[in-house]
């Protein structure tokens, strides 16, 4: 009886750590066999290349990322704007998985125009989704674009900021910064979308 072969989705899973830890350049496939304990055989069976897989890295990255976010986000129609556009600022960028592939992606973005094209997508989906919920608590157009682009920009921005904040925590400071971006009174219950 022969050896099971490595699933498919193990070797996209370890391509997406290994893209987080040290960039597209870091992700190999006899690197990626090495940390998986197989031989890169059976990485074959499933990828033609490496580019493949890096296509099937960024398939997965976006799915992740932006259809399952909006999905669920989708199954509340009723639900508060607000806790919707938190939600989905945790689901994408909260906790140790999609924040730091997310960032990979970006800086991967600035040397690759196909990746930069793909990141443009996203973003846009995430810019609609924002767009959409502010929009139901701003009337004002040029103000929605405005709240949207903070919002956002908080989200990814934070985590490149080495700044103190003058007593204050960072989450202070980021609970601050979504009462204000999505007009809630100070203190309120729920977090912005940048928390995490």
């Amino acid at each position: 009886m022969g050896a099971a072969r490595t699933p498919r989705e193990r070797w996209v899973e370890e391509g997406l750590t290994v893209l987080a830890d040290g960039g597209p350049d870091a992700v190999r496939v006899e690197a990626l066999a090495k940390r998986l304990g197989v031989t890169k055989g059976g990485f074959y069976g499933y990828f033609a290349d490496r580019d493949a897989l890096l296509t099937a890295m960024l398939d997965t990255w976006e799915r992740e990322a932006t259809d399952q976010v909006v999905e669920r986000v989708r199954q509340d129609p009723d639900g508060d704007p607000r806790a919707l556009i938190t939600l989905a600022g945790m689901l994408t960028f909260s906790g140790d998985r999609l924040r730091p592939i997310d960032l990979a992606v970006r800086d991967w973005a600035r040397r690759d125009e196909a990746v930069a094209e793909r990141l443009r997508r996203v973003d846009n989906r995430r810019m609609a989704l924002l767009r959409e919920m502010i929009g139901t608590f701003c009337a004002d157009p040029d103000e929605v674009e405005a709240r949207s682009l903070l919002a956002f920009c908080v989200a990814i921005g934070h985590h490149f900021l080495a700044a103190d904040h003058q007593g204050r925590t960072r989450a202070d400071v980021l609970a601050r910064a979504g009462d204000l971006i999505l007009d809630r009174p100070e203190g309120a219950k729920s977090r912005g979308p940048q928390d995490g």
